[in-house]
Protein backbone atom coordinates (compact mmCIF):
# COMPACT_ATOMS: atom_id res chain seq x y z
CA UNK A 1 0.00 0.00 0.00
CA UNK A 2 2.89 2.27 0.01
CA UNK A 3 3.33 4.65 2.64
CA UNK A 4 0.80 3.67 5.03
CA UNK A 5 0.70 7.14 7.03
CA UNK A 6 -0.48 8.92 4.15
CA UNK A 7 -3.68 9.32 5.90
CA UNK A 8 -2.07 11.26 8.52
CA UNK A 9 -0.88 14.30 6.54
CA UNK A 10 -3.49 14.26 3.17
CA UNK A 11 -6.85 15.90 4.45
CA UNK A 12 -10.00 14.26 2.80
CA UNK A 13 -10.95 15.82 -0.21
CA UNK A 14 -14.49 15.32 -2.06
CA UNK A 15 -15.02 16.59 -6.08
CA UNK A 16 -16.22 19.81 -6.19
CA UNK A 17 -20.07 20.94 -7.36
CA UNK A 18 -20.75 23.18 -10.28
CA UNK A 19 -21.93 26.69 -9.30
CA UNK A 20 -25.77 26.57 -8.52
CA UNK A 21 -26.20 29.67 -10.69
CA UNK A 22 -24.97 27.59 -13.65
CA UNK A 23 -26.97 24.02 -12.94
CA UNK A 24 -29.87 25.10 -12.38
CA UNK A 25 -30.12 26.00 -15.78
CA UNK A 26 -29.32 22.86 -17.47
CA UNK A 27 -29.58 19.10 -16.78
CA UNK A 28 -25.72 18.18 -16.96
CA UNK A 29 -24.34 16.32 -13.77
CA UNK A 30 -23.79 18.48 -10.87
CA UNK A 31 -20.14 17.04 -9.59
CA UNK A 32 -17.17 17.54 -11.30
CA UNK A 33 -13.98 15.45 -11.43
CA UNK A 34 -10.86 15.89 -9.15
CA UNK A 35 -7.42 16.76 -11.35
CA UNK A 36 -5.58 13.43 -11.63
CA UNK A 37 -2.96 14.49 -8.93
CA UNK A 38 -5.42 15.54 -6.54
CA UNK A 39 -7.52 12.21 -7.18
CA UNK A 40 -4.07 10.26 -6.82
CA UNK A 41 -3.60 11.71 -3.26
CA UNK A 42 -6.94 10.45 -2.25
CA UNK A 43 -6.20 7.15 -2.90
CA UNK A 44 -2.90 6.96 -1.22
CA UNK A 45 -4.97 7.94 1.50
CA UNK A 46 -6.08 4.43 1.81
CA UNK A 47 -3.72 3.02 5.08
CA UNK A 48 -2.57 -0.24 5.20
CA UNK A 49 -5.34 -1.27 7.30
CA UNK A 50 -5.32 -5.27 7.61
CA UNK A 51 -8.97 -5.83 8.04
CA UNK A 52 -10.48 -3.66 5.40
CA UNK A 53 -13.98 -3.16 6.04
CA UNK A 54 -15.37 -1.30 3.23
CA UNK A 55 -15.49 -4.85 1.41
CA UNK A 56 -17.97 -5.22 4.80
CA UNK A 57 -19.74 -2.10 3.31
CA UNK A 58 -19.89 -2.83 -0.37
CA UNK A 59 -22.29 -5.71 -1.34
CA UNK A 60 -20.32 -6.09 -4.31
CA UNK A 61 -17.32 -6.63 -2.64
CA UNK A 62 -15.37 -4.39 -4.16
CA UNK A 63 -11.65 -4.22 -4.58
CA UNK A 64 -11.14 -0.81 -3.06
CA UNK A 65 -7.67 -0.60 -0.92
CA UNK A 66 -6.15 -2.58 -4.70
CA UNK A 67 -7.41 -0.21 -6.85
CA UNK A 68 -6.43 2.65 -4.93
CA UNK A 69 -2.78 1.76 -4.37
CA UNK A 70 -3.15 1.22 -8.26
CA UNK A 71 -4.78 4.51 -8.79
CA UNK A 72 -2.21 6.02 -6.26
CA UNK A 73 0.62 4.98 -8.27
CA UNK A 74 -0.53 5.62 -11.83
CA UNK A 75 -1.69 2.56 -13.28
CA UNK A 76 -5.31 3.26 -14.15
CA UNK A 77 -5.04 0.40 -16.83
CA UNK A 78 -5.15 -2.31 -13.69
CA UNK A 79 -7.17 -0.29 -11.92
CA UNK A 80 -10.35 -1.03 -14.15
CA UNK A 81 -9.81 -4.67 -14.55
CA UNK A 82 -9.66 -4.77 -10.73
CA UNK A 83 -12.78 -2.84 -10.58
CA UNK A 84 -14.33 -4.73 -13.23
CA UNK A 85 -13.61 -7.52 -11.74
CA UNK A 86 -16.64 -6.99 -8.78
CA UNK A 87 -18.71 -4.77 -10.71
CA UNK A 88 -20.18 -4.73 -14.10
CA UNK A 89 -21.38 -0.55 -14.41
CA UNK A 90 -19.31 1.15 -11.79
CA UNK A 91 -20.10 4.73 -13.31
CA UNK A 92 -23.72 3.62 -12.09
CA UNK A 93 -22.51 2.95 -8.37
CA UNK A 94 -19.98 5.99 -8.40
CA UNK A 95 -22.88 8.24 -9.51
CA UNK A 96 -25.91 6.78 -7.49
CA UNK A 97 -24.20 5.08 -4.93
CA UNK A 98 -24.13 6.79 -1.19
CA UNK A 99 -21.05 4.85 -0.59
CA UNK A 100 -22.01 2.47 2.12
CA UNK A 101 -18.19 1.25 1.76
CA UNK A 102 -17.17 5.30 2.93
CA UNK A 103 -19.02 4.84 6.07
CA UNK A 104 -17.43 2.10 6.83
CA UNK A 105 -13.62 2.48 6.15
CA UNK A 106 -11.70 1.54 9.26
CA UNK A 107 -10.30 6.07 8.98
CA UNK A 108 -13.95 6.79 9.63
CA UNK A 109 -14.36 5.56 13.27
CA UNK A 110 -12.42 8.57 13.83
CA UNK A 111 -11.48 10.81 10.63
CA UNK A 112 -12.80 11.50 7.57
CA UNK A 113 -12.76 8.50 5.18
CA UNK A 114 -11.20 7.65 1.86
CA UNK A 115 -12.69 8.96 -0.95
CA UNK A 116 -13.59 6.03 -2.59
CA UNK A 117 -16.77 7.01 -5.06
CA UNK A 118 -15.45 9.48 -6.56
CA UNK A 119 -11.86 7.11 -7.15
CA UNK A 120 -14.37 4.22 -8.74
CA UNK A 121 -16.28 6.71 -10.79
CA UNK A 122 -13.02 8.57 -12.58
CA UNK A 123 -11.27 5.35 -13.09
CA UNK A 124 -13.97 3.83 -15.29
CA UNK A 125 -14.45 7.56 -16.74
CA UNK A 126 -10.83 6.93 -17.50
CA UNK A 127 -11.14 3.62 -18.68
CA UNK A 128 -13.96 4.98 -21.44
CA UNK A 129 -11.64 7.55 -22.77
CA UNK A 130 -8.83 5.65 -23.26
CA UNK A 131 -11.20 3.28 -25.06
CA UNK A 132 -10.37 0.30 -22.38
CA UNK A 133 -13.92 -0.66 -22.37
CA UNK A 134 -14.73 -3.03 -24.47
CA UNK A 135 -16.87 -5.92 -25.33
CA UNK A 136 -16.48 -9.45 -23.97
CA UNK A 137 -17.96 -11.61 -26.36
CA UNK A 138 -18.19 -15.82 -25.15
CA UNK A 139 -15.67 -17.91 -26.31
CA UNK A 140 -18.23 -20.89 -26.83
CA UNK A 141 -21.74 -21.40 -26.62
CA UNK A 142 -23.72 -23.22 -24.01
CA UNK A 143 -27.43 -23.16 -26.44
CA UNK A 144 -29.21 -22.16 -23.88
CA UNK A 145 -31.14 -19.48 -23.72
CA UNK A 146 -32.05 -16.86 -20.87
CA UNK A 147 -35.07 -14.40 -20.57
CA UNK A 148 -34.30 -11.70 -18.16
CA UNK A 149 -37.73 -9.45 -17.72
CA UNK A 150 -36.50 -6.07 -16.64
CA UNK A 151 -33.83 -3.58 -17.71
CA UNK A 152 -33.12 -1.62 -14.57
CA UNK A 153 -29.10 -2.40 -12.91
CA UNK A 154 -30.13 -5.82 -11.53
CA UNK A 155 -31.19 -7.10 -15.20
CA UNK A 156 -28.20 -5.33 -16.69
CA UNK A 157 -25.81 -7.01 -14.79
CA UNK A 158 -27.59 -10.91 -14.78
CA UNK A 159 -27.38 -10.30 -18.15
CA UNK A 160 -23.80 -9.44 -18.71
CA UNK A 161 -22.80 -11.89 -17.02
CA UNK A 162 -25.14 -14.94 -18.53
CA UNK A 163 -24.00 -13.71 -21.61
CA UNK A 164 -20.22 -13.70 -21.26
CA UNK A 165 -20.51 -17.51 -20.34
CA UNK A 166 -22.37 -18.42 -23.37
CA UNK A 167 -26.08 -18.22 -22.82
CA UNK A 168 -28.27 -16.57 -25.58
CA UNK A 169 -30.11 -13.77 -23.35
CA UNK A 170 -33.23 -11.68 -24.53
CA UNK A 171 -33.69 -9.23 -21.87
CA UNK A 172 -37.53 -8.02 -22.05
CA UNK A 173 -38.47 -4.13 -20.93
CA UNK A 174 -41.93 -2.55 -21.07
CA UNK A 175 -40.38 0.70 -21.59
CA UNK A 176 -40.04 2.09 -24.77
CA UNK A 177 -36.21 2.21 -23.76
CA UNK A 178 -33.87 -0.11 -21.91
CA UNK A 179 -32.64 1.19 -18.66
CA UNK A 180 -35.51 0.79 -16.11
CA UNK A 181 -35.51 3.66 -13.39
CA UNK A 182 -31.92 4.36 -14.47
CA UNK A 183 -33.64 5.80 -17.68
CA UNK A 184 -36.86 7.40 -16.61
CA UNK A 185 -36.39 7.25 -12.77
CA UNK A 186 -32.67 9.36 -12.35
CA UNK A 187 -32.72 12.47 -13.36
CA UNK A 188 -30.31 13.68 -16.30
CA UNK A 189 -28.40 15.72 -13.37
CA UNK A 190 -28.00 12.43 -11.73
CA UNK A 191 -26.72 10.47 -14.29
CA UNK A 192 -26.43 11.21 -17.45
CA UNK A 193 -28.01 8.92 -20.18
CA UNK A 194 -25.14 8.71 -22.05
CA UNK A 195 -23.35 6.85 -19.54
CA UNK A 196 -26.59 4.47 -19.80
CA UNK A 197 -26.17 4.25 -23.42
CA UNK A 198 -22.59 3.30 -24.14
CA UNK A 199 -23.10 0.25 -21.50
CA UNK A 200 -25.95 -1.06 -23.67
CA UNK A 201 -24.44 -0.83 -26.65
CA UNK A 202 -20.95 -2.95 -25.10
CA UNK A 203 -23.83 -5.54 -24.05
CA UNK A 204 -25.32 -5.45 -27.36
CA UNK A 205 -22.15 -6.46 -29.19
CA UNK A 206 -21.04 -8.77 -27.00
CA UNK A 207 -24.42 -10.50 -27.80
CA UNK A 208 -27.36 -9.56 -25.61
CA UNK A 209 -30.62 -9.43 -27.61
CA UNK A 210 -32.75 -6.65 -26.00
CA UNK A 211 -36.35 -6.25 -26.72
CA UNK A 212 -38.20 -3.05 -25.57
CA UNK A 213 -41.91 -1.70 -25.30
CA UNK A 214 -42.58 -5.80 -24.54
CA UNK A 215 -44.49 -6.22 -21.41
CA UNK A 216 -44.05 -9.99 -20.40
CA UNK A 217 -47.66 -11.42 -19.47
CA UNK A 218 -49.78 -8.95 -22.17
CA UNK A 219 -47.47 -8.63 -25.21
CA UNK A 220 -45.58 -12.19 -24.88
CA UNK A 221 -47.63 -14.59 -22.43
CA UNK A 222 -45.60 -16.39 -19.54
CA UNK A 223 -46.19 -19.90 -21.66
CA UNK A 224 -44.31 -18.30 -24.70
CA UNK A 225 -41.75 -16.98 -22.44
CA UNK A 226 -41.00 -20.35 -20.79
CA UNK A 227 -41.56 -22.24 -23.36
CA UNK A 228 -38.77 -20.26 -25.22
CA UNK A 229 -36.54 -20.27 -22.47
CA UNK A 230 -34.17 -22.90 -20.36
CA UNK A 231 -34.49 -20.19 -16.94
CA UNK A 232 -36.14 -16.92 -16.70
CA UNK A 233 -34.71 -13.74 -14.21
CA UNK A 234 -37.02 -11.78 -12.74
CA UNK A 235 -35.59 -8.15 -12.50
CA UNK A 236 -38.67 -5.90 -12.98
CA UNK A 237 -38.10 -3.72 -9.53
CA UNK A 238 -40.05 -2.66 -6.97
CA UNK A 239 -42.39 -0.56 -8.64
CA UNK A 240 -45.73 -0.82 -6.80
CA UNK A 241 -46.08 3.29 -5.22
CA UNK A 242 -47.40 4.09 -1.96
CA UNK A 243 -50.30 5.60 -1.52
CA UNK A 244 -51.55 9.02 0.79
CA UNK A 245 -55.02 8.43 1.62
CA UNK A 246 -56.13 11.66 3.10
CA UNK A 247 -58.68 13.91 1.65
CA UNK A 248 -58.59 15.62 -1.38
CA UNK A 249 -56.28 13.07 -2.67
CA UNK A 250 -58.40 13.36 -6.22
CA UNK A 251 -57.77 16.73 -6.71
CA UNK A 252 -55.79 17.52 -9.94
CA UNK A 253 -52.15 18.68 -9.43
CA UNK A 254 -51.31 15.77 -7.15
CA UNK A 255 -49.02 13.17 -8.42
CA UNK A 256 -47.03 10.41 -8.16
CA UNK A 257 -42.86 10.88 -8.03
CA UNK A 258 -42.19 8.56 -10.88
CA UNK A 259 -45.07 9.81 -12.48
CA UNK A 260 -43.22 13.55 -12.86
CA UNK A 261 -39.83 11.98 -13.14
CA UNK A 262 -40.20 10.04 -15.92
CA UNK A 263 -41.96 12.81 -18.30
CA UNK A 264 -38.77 14.89 -16.95
CA UNK A 265 -36.78 12.23 -18.81
CA UNK A 266 -38.25 12.07 -21.81
CA UNK A 267 -38.53 15.93 -22.70
CA UNK A 268 -34.20 15.13 -21.88
CA UNK A 269 -34.80 11.75 -24.28
CA UNK A 270 -36.14 14.42 -27.06
CA UNK A 271 -39.18 12.52 -27.07
CA UNK A 272 -41.48 15.75 -25.58
CA UNK A 273 -40.96 19.41 -25.78
CA UNK A 274 -42.31 20.20 -21.95
CA UNK A 275 -43.52 18.41 -19.15
CA UNK A 276 -47.11 17.60 -18.99
CA UNK A 277 -46.30 17.73 -15.34
CA UNK A 278 -44.26 20.94 -14.68
CA UNK A 279 -43.45 22.63 -11.51
CA UNK A 280 -42.51 25.85 -13.67
CA UNK A 281 -44.02 29.17 -12.25
CA UNK A 282 -45.83 26.62 -9.06
CA UNK A 283 -45.85 26.42 -5.28
CA UNK A 284 -44.28 22.75 -5.26
CA UNK A 285 -44.55 20.28 -2.35
CA UNK A 286 -42.42 17.48 -2.23
CA UNK A 287 -43.85 14.62 0.25
CA UNK A 288 -41.28 12.04 1.29
CA UNK A 289 -37.65 12.53 2.30
CA UNK A 290 -35.43 9.79 0.50
CA UNK A 291 -33.84 10.21 -2.85
CA UNK A 292 -36.91 9.98 -4.88
CA UNK A 293 -38.06 13.01 -3.22
CA UNK A 294 -34.42 14.83 -3.48
CA UNK A 295 -34.75 13.45 -6.96
CA UNK A 296 -37.81 15.72 -7.26
CA UNK A 297 -36.62 18.26 -5.81
CA UNK A 298 -33.67 19.68 -8.38
CA UNK A 299 -35.94 18.74 -10.83
CA UNK A 300 -38.34 21.55 -9.80
CA UNK A 301 -35.88 23.54 -9.30
CA UNK A 302 -34.78 22.99 -13.05
CA UNK A 303 -38.34 23.68 -14.25
CA UNK A 304 -38.61 26.85 -12.15
CA UNK A 305 -40.88 26.48 -9.18
CA UNK A 306 -42.00 29.45 -7.64
CA UNK A 307 -41.40 27.61 -4.22
CA UNK A 308 -40.55 24.12 -3.23
CA UNK A 309 -41.32 22.62 0.34
CA UNK A 310 -39.59 19.12 1.01
CA UNK A 311 -41.80 17.42 3.73
CA UNK A 312 -40.69 14.56 5.80
CA UNK A 313 -42.83 12.34 8.74
CA UNK A 314 -39.47 11.59 10.09
CA UNK A 315 -37.42 13.21 12.71
CA UNK A 316 -34.39 15.49 11.90
CA UNK A 317 -31.66 12.78 11.79
CA UNK A 318 -28.52 13.28 14.08
CA UNK A 319 -25.10 15.16 12.23
CA UNK A 320 -23.51 12.45 13.17
CA UNK A 321 -23.51 8.72 14.53
CA UNK A 322 -25.16 8.00 17.58
CA UNK A 323 -24.72 4.87 20.43
CA UNK A 324 -27.41 2.73 17.79
CA UNK A 325 -25.57 3.43 15.02
CA UNK A 326 -22.08 1.82 15.09
CA UNK A 327 -19.24 2.08 13.10
CA UNK A 328 -19.00 0.36 10.51
CA UNK A 329 -22.56 0.31 9.82
CA UNK A 330 -24.22 2.77 7.51
CA UNK A 331 -25.31 5.89 9.92
CA UNK A 332 -28.89 7.55 9.53
CA UNK A 333 -27.72 10.91 9.82
CA UNK A 334 -28.60 14.28 8.57
CA UNK A 335 -27.13 14.27 4.44
CA UNK A 336 -27.55 17.39 2.43
CA UNK A 337 -27.75 16.45 -1.69
CA UNK A 338 -27.03 18.94 -3.79
CA UNK A 339 -30.75 19.68 -4.54
CA UNK A 340 -31.16 20.90 -0.90
CA UNK A 341 -28.26 23.27 -1.90
CA UNK A 342 -30.07 24.29 -4.03
CA UNK A 343 -33.05 25.54 -2.19
CA UNK A 344 -36.11 24.96 -1.13
CA UNK A 345 -37.72 24.57 2.14
CA UNK A 346 -36.67 21.31 3.95
CA UNK A 347 -39.20 20.26 7.02
CA UNK A 348 -39.27 17.31 9.36
CA UNK A 349 -41.85 15.89 11.81
CA UNK A 350 -44.61 16.93 9.53
CA UNK A 351 -47.55 14.99 8.46
CA UNK A 352 -50.09 15.71 5.96
CA UNK A 353 -53.82 15.89 7.02
CA UNK A 354 -55.70 17.20 3.72
CA UNK A 355 -55.44 18.76 0.32
CA UNK A 356 -57.66 21.82 -0.14
CA UNK A 357 -58.45 22.77 -3.39
CA UNK A 358 -60.45 25.28 -5.11
CA UNK A 359 -63.96 25.06 -6.61
CA UNK A 360 -62.64 23.49 -10.04
CA UNK A 361 -60.82 21.13 -8.45
CA UNK A 362 -57.66 22.02 -8.41
CA UNK A 363 -55.17 21.91 -5.93
CA UNK A 364 -54.14 25.02 -3.78
CA UNK A 365 -52.92 24.80 -0.66
CA UNK A 366 -51.69 21.32 1.69
CA UNK A 367 -52.96 21.02 5.39
CA UNK A 368 -49.91 19.61 7.59
CA UNK A 369 -49.40 19.48 11.62
CA UNK A 370 -46.26 18.59 13.30
CA UNK A 371 -45.45 16.20 15.57
CA UNK A 372 -43.65 12.56 16.10
CA UNK A 373 -44.41 8.64 15.20
CA UNK A 374 -44.08 6.04 17.98
CA UNK A 375 -42.54 2.46 17.61
CA UNK A 376 -45.35 1.59 15.81
CA UNK A 377 -45.42 4.38 13.07
CA UNK A 378 -48.27 5.89 14.17
CA UNK A 379 -48.35 9.63 13.85
CA UNK A 380 -48.96 11.77 17.01
CA UNK A 381 -49.72 15.86 16.54
CA UNK A 382 -47.58 18.20 18.73
CA UNK A 383 -50.71 20.25 18.41
CA UNK A 384 -54.10 20.09 17.35
CA UNK A 385 -53.06 23.60 15.52
CA UNK A 386 -52.39 22.80 11.70
CA UNK A 387 -50.82 24.92 8.88
CA UNK A 388 -51.12 25.81 5.23
CA UNK A 389 -49.30 25.85 3.16
CA UNK A 390 -49.64 27.10 -0.73
CA UNK A 391 -49.33 24.09 -3.57
CA UNK A 392 -50.32 23.57 -7.16
CA UNK A 393 -48.26 20.71 -7.78
CA UNK A 394 -47.77 18.11 -5.01
CA UNK A 395 -45.29 14.65 -5.80
CA UNK A 396 -45.89 12.17 -3.54
CA UNK A 397 -42.16 9.98 -3.18
CA UNK A 398 -43.22 7.48 -0.21
CA UNK A 399 -41.43 4.36 -1.73
CA UNK A 400 -42.45 1.48 -3.12
CA UNK A 401 -44.37 -1.34 -1.64
CA UNK A 402 -43.00 -4.00 -3.83
CA UNK A 403 -43.20 -5.47 -6.93
CA UNK A 404 -46.32 -5.19 -9.12
CA UNK A 405 -49.11 -7.88 -8.82
CA UNK A 406 -50.10 -7.82 -12.13
CA UNK A 407 -50.55 -10.25 -15.36
CA UNK A 408 -46.96 -11.43 -15.47
CA UNK A 409 -46.54 -12.64 -11.53
CA UNK A 410 -50.14 -14.00 -11.74
CA UNK A 411 -49.84 -16.06 -14.55
CA UNK A 412 -46.50 -17.38 -13.31
CA UNK A 413 -47.71 -18.46 -9.78
CA UNK A 414 -44.72 -17.63 -7.60
CA UNK A 415 -45.37 -17.66 -4.20
CA UNK A 416 -44.87 -13.99 -2.26
CA UNK A 417 -43.12 -13.72 0.89
CA UNK A 418 -44.68 -10.95 3.97
CA UNK A 419 -43.50 -8.56 2.70
CA UNK A 420 -45.18 -9.29 -0.95
CA UNK A 421 -41.85 -9.81 -2.60
CA UNK A 422 -41.31 -13.00 -4.70
CA UNK A 423 -39.97 -15.58 -2.47
CA UNK A 424 -36.81 -17.04 -3.37
CA UNK A 425 -34.35 -20.03 -2.01
CA UNK A 426 -30.43 -19.53 -1.07
CA UNK A 427 -29.89 -20.16 -4.76
CA UNK A 428 -32.51 -16.88 -6.11
CA UNK A 429 -34.83 -19.66 -7.02
CA UNK A 430 -38.34 -18.89 -6.88
CA UNK A 431 -41.32 -21.07 -6.06
CA UNK A 432 -41.38 -22.13 -9.60
CA UNK A 433 -38.31 -24.18 -11.06
CA UNK A 434 -35.91 -22.31 -13.33
CA UNK A 435 -37.74 -18.69 -12.46
CA UNK A 436 -35.01 -16.97 -10.91
CA UNK A 437 -35.39 -13.27 -8.84
CA UNK A 438 -32.68 -10.71 -8.53
CA UNK A 439 -33.09 -7.03 -7.78
CA UNK A 440 -35.96 -5.09 -5.75
CA UNK A 441 -38.73 -8.05 -7.00
CA UNK A 442 -37.08 -10.35 -4.60
CA UNK A 443 -35.31 -8.07 -1.79
CA UNK A 444 -37.72 -5.04 -1.81
CA UNK A 445 -36.87 -1.07 -2.35
CA UNK A 446 -33.40 -0.74 -2.06
CA UNK A 447 -30.20 0.55 -3.34
CA UNK A 448 -28.59 0.33 -7.12
CA UNK A 449 -25.71 -1.86 -5.88
CA UNK A 450 -27.74 -4.03 -4.24
CA UNK A 451 -29.30 -4.49 -7.78
CA UNK A 452 -25.80 -5.36 -9.29
CA UNK A 453 -24.80 -7.64 -6.50
CA UNK A 454 -28.16 -9.43 -6.48
CA UNK A 455 -27.94 -9.24 -10.52
CA UNK A 456 -24.59 -10.77 -10.78
CA UNK A 457 -25.51 -13.31 -7.67
CA UNK A 458 -28.39 -14.77 -9.70
CA UNK A 459 -26.54 -14.91 -13.12
CA UNK A 460 -24.21 -17.67 -10.90
CA UNK A 461 -27.21 -19.36 -9.79
CA UNK A 462 -28.93 -19.52 -13.22
CA UNK A 463 -25.49 -20.95 -14.85
CA UNK A 464 -24.90 -23.28 -12.40
CA UNK A 465 -28.45 -24.61 -12.38
CA UNK A 466 -28.07 -24.49 -16.63
CA UNK A 467 -24.76 -26.08 -17.08
CA UNK A 468 -23.87 -27.78 -13.10
CA UNK A 469 -21.07 -25.73 -13.46
CA UNK A 470 -19.02 -23.31 -10.69
CA UNK A 471 -18.14 -20.84 -12.89
CA UNK A 472 -19.33 -17.02 -12.33
CA UNK A 473 -18.89 -15.31 -8.83
CA UNK A 474 -21.85 -14.88 -6.21
CA UNK A 475 -21.22 -12.23 -4.21
CA UNK A 476 -24.23 -11.79 -1.97
CA UNK A 477 -27.13 -14.57 -0.57
CA UNK A 478 -30.14 -13.76 -0.75
CA UNK A 479 -30.65 -12.62 2.71
CA UNK A 480 -27.75 -10.42 3.32
CA UNK A 481 -27.27 -7.43 4.47
CA UNK A 482 -30.29 -4.81 5.29
CA UNK A 483 -33.51 -4.43 3.61
CA UNK A 484 -33.22 -0.59 2.73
Amino acid sequence: MGDPLKFVHIPRETPGRRPISQRVRDWREVYEPLPERRLRLQAARCMDCGVPFCHQGCPLGNRIPEWNELVSRGNWREAIEQLHATNNFPEFTGTLCPAPCEDACVLAINADPVTIKQVELQIIDHAWAHGWVMPLRPRTRTGRTVAVVGSGPAGLAAAQQLTRVGHDVIVYERADRVGGLLRYGIPEFKLEKRRLNRRVEQMMAEGTTFRADVDVGIDVSVDQLRSQSDAVVLAGGATAWRELPVPGRELAGIHQAMEYLTWANRVQEGDIAASPITAEGKDVAIIGGGDTGTDCLGTAHRQRARSVAHLDIRPCPPRQRTEDMPWPTYPAIYRTSPAHEEGGLRRFSVATLEFVGDDQGRLRTIKIVEGFRDEDKRFHPFTATAQNIPAQLALLALGFLGPEQGQLLADLGVALDHRGNIARDGNFMSSQDGVFVAGDMGRGQSLVVWAIAEGRAAAARVDTHLTGRDLLPCPIQPTDGPIA
